[in-house]
């Protein structure tokens, strides 16, 4: 009987199959070897593409004439660096006394190129393959996923759209930057003093860059807009002879108003003018000084345990509570992946299969010894939570591709200690969310109180946290502040503003929350306000006018940057709705983090390391402006997803490879062409002026 290749995509991988494996042989140089199992790796890409020189010498200079270059046959090398490591991957492929080989290479599409690149590269022949396909690196899952192997064939779509994405990143890159450079650089050279200039671009980076710099443009055309409200703060019967106790409420232009809709409103609860403002207070200062409480609405909201984690929500979050990069969270998750604490990170579902709900109650068990939260591990499973948590929207096949969401395996948590403390707090977030989905909502109470004087109404409202349920385990102070509070009308000054700079509805901007454990005022004002009933008079203490502003656009961190790549450039923070969009994302979970990285290192976008913030650079804008006027399409977030859902696509086999490439050529021949016959170089200079004004020190 011949013997088994299994090869990894790391060294450190291959080490945990060797385990697993119980491989105790002699090591070789690149590869461990047993009686009947050899297990062997790469070290990342052994195989690349070949430069157009490799084609013809004469490619290496750039020229207009050998433009569009567009191959029949693609060529591929070895990389220099990882050549010894190759041959002995090669040898051991090709070897006659090896039968089976198993593929071990990360579980993805990147991971599948590793191999095949290498298979193609070595000329293996008659051996058969078997694809391990896992979602943690602990030995049970391991074992489960070399049980399993299905045929290598099996995955020759995924195997299709790994190479049309290479050929797609190549044919792009080779092609509009050298196009690019030969037409603009010179003008681009000479505006900036430099003696050469050479414009990169690229399938997804070009996108991104053009998302920042829109961005920022709105925030620069963006003019703020000052307002002015009227609050009144009420006295409660119940503390009129005991310490003030009062409610402040915001005035609002509803139907009833002699100010309702007209012109002086800046919107329904604030005017333009402040001495607008000051005639309504000059108005309602007349006698009597009470309001009539028209309603008082009592009810109860839920709010439910997010949907776990995927690499962008969770590269997001260390981007707001840690102030990291992308490509920090994600070598972390790495590093916990490898260490086998957590499951797959460069995953874009959030949900769990339905096999892994069934044995979830060995990933929580693992828990109870990780200190932060056992407790809240031995009460999931006390409780039995865990058993019906395959008929939530947490466990969803139909939304889950390669793999399920990053969750903690519930091994190796006495190792956690041991981690640096940035990754020791990624994995507590990973576990607390986790955690979470195993307790019930939280619940709050919602007081909407609605009162009138002179035919003037005055609106205020308060939220209380009744029910903990899972914030009590999700809890990191902070994060429990930004997922709950919604902002107090005494204390803000200023609308908050969307994306787009537009004003927060006004009903959140006088909405209050109360925590009556933490205050003992907040108790007696909750009390009041249960004992309140409609048709009741309250005493108009006093009436302050608020002077406020609009704000801009936010620019965007690192890791809302992630979430609007996984969303086609629409920043969205709400999860349902994001939910609705999947599938339009640019670039992958695996390669985001990587694209901004290069944009950094580019000198086209510039990180804020302390903030997370990104803001485009002079350079960067410029090269925006030279993709405005050549070759729009790049700065198109959403015809960039679609070429990622055109891969998608041939993974799934709804196209072929054949139609796609085809489609690739089309579009690359076409536009590299138009930038040839094109002759507009001289009229950038204004743009490229209106741009460097922003950045003269």
């Amino acid at each position: 009987m011949g013997k088994s290749v299994f090869i990894a995509e790391k060294p450190s991988v291959a080490q945990e199959f060797a385990k697993a494996l119980k491989v105790t042989g002699r090591k070789g140089d690149g590869f461990i070897e047993s009686e009947s199992v050899i297990v062997t790796w790469c070290v990342g890409h052994l195989v690349t593409m070949s430069y157009p020189d490799a084609y013809d010498p004469a490619l290496k200079r750039w020229s207009m004439h050998t433009l569009p270059f567009l191959p029949q046959q693609f060529k591929y090398q070895v990389i220099e660096d990882v050549k010894k490591q190759f041959l002995t991957v090669k040898k051991l492929l090709t070897r006659e006394d090896v039968e089976t080989i198993y593929v071990c290479t990360d579980s993805g599409r990147e991971g599948e190129y590793i191999y095949r690149l290498v298979e193609q590269m070595a000329g293996v022949k008659g051996k058969k393959r078997r694809r391990v396909w896992i979602d943690s690196q602990t030995e049970e899952e391991i074992l489960r996923g070399i049980k399993n192997a299905k045929e290598l064939s099996a995955y020759d779509n995924l195997a299709a759209s790994a190479y049309l994405r290479a050929k797609e990143d190549y044919l792009m890159g080779i092609n509009f930057s050298r196009v690019l450079t030969l037409k603009y650089g010179p003008a681009v050279a000479s505006y900036l003093h430099e003696k050469r200039a050479v414009l990169s671009v690229g399938r997804v980076m070009t996108c991104v860059l053009g998302m920042v710099v829109r961005k920022e443009r709105e925030i620069r055309s963006f003019v703020k807009t000052p307002f002015y409200r009227v609050l009144g703060s009420f006295g409660l019967p119940a503390a009129l002879d005991k310490e003030s106790l009062t409610v402040s409420a915001e005035w609002r232009a509803v139907e009833g108003s002699k100010y309702f809709g007209t012109p002086v409103l800046y919107k329904e609860n604030g005017f333009k003018e402040k001495k607008t403002a000051e005639e309504l207070v000059q108005f309602l200062t007349a006698e009597p000084m009470e309001g009539t409480i028209l309603s008082l609405e009592k009810k109860k909201e839920t709010k439910n345990p997010p949907l776990l984690y995927n690499l962008a929500e969770l590269q997001n979050d260390c981007s707001k509570l840690f102030k990291i990069s992308p490509d920090e969270t994600l070598k972390i998750v790495q590093e916990l992946y490898e260490k086998k604490l957590v499951t797959y990170p460069r995953t874009d579902a959030r949900v769990l299969s339905t096999a892994v709900s069934k044995e979830i109650h060995k990933n929580i068990a693992g828990l109870q010894n990780f200190p932060p939260l056992g407790a809240f591990a031995n009460e999931v499973l006390a409780g039995g939570s865990y058993k019906g948590i395959v008929k939530t929207r947490y466990v969803n096949d139909k939304q889950i591709t390669d793999h399920y969401a990053i969750i903690p395996t519930g091994q190796g948590t006495a190792s956690v200690g041991r981690l640096a403390p940035l990754a020791q707090k990624v994995y507590e977030r990973i576990a607390r969310r986790f955690l979470s989905i195993f307790y019930p909502p939280a619940v709050y109470r919602k007081y909407s109180l609605h009162m009138e004087k002179q035919g003037e109404h005055f609106f205020a409202g308060y939220k209380v946290l009744a029910e903990e349920g899972y914030l009590k385990v999700a809890s990191v102070q902070r994060e429990r502040a930004e997922q709950t509070a919604i902002g107090n009308a005494d204390a803000s000054e200023a609308v908050s503003a969307s994306p787009g700079g537009k004003d927060l509805p006004a009903e959140k901007d006088s909405e209050q929350e109360l925590d009556p454990g933490q205050d003992g005022k907040a108790k007696a004002l909750l009390a009041a306000l249960d004992s309140l009933k409609k048709g009741q008079k309250l005493l108009l203490l006093s009436l302050e006018i608020k002077e406020g502003e609009t704000t801009p656009p936010k620019r965007y961190t690192s890791g809302s940057m992630i979430l609007a790549m996984e969303n086609a450039g629409q920043l969205i923070e709400d999860e349902e709705l994001r939910a609705q969009i999947k599938g339009s994302g640019i670039g992958t979970s695996a390669t985001r983090a990587e694209i901004l990285k290069k944009l950094f290192n580019i000198q086209y976008l510039s990180l804020a390391k302390k903030t997370q913030v990104i803001t485009p650079t002079l350079l960067g804008e410029i090269v925006f402006e030279v993709c405005g006027a050549s070759i729009r399409q790049l700065l198109n977030p959403e015809l960039t997803a679609s070429w990622e859902k055109g891969l998608t696509y041939v993974a799934e086999g709804s196209i072929t490879p054949e139609e796609y490439m085809e489609k690739l050529e089309r579009f690359v021949a076409l536009r590299t062409n138009g930038v040839k016959q094109g002759n507009n170089q001289h009229l950038l200079t204004p743009y490229f002026d209106a741009a460097a004004k922003f950045y003269k020190k």
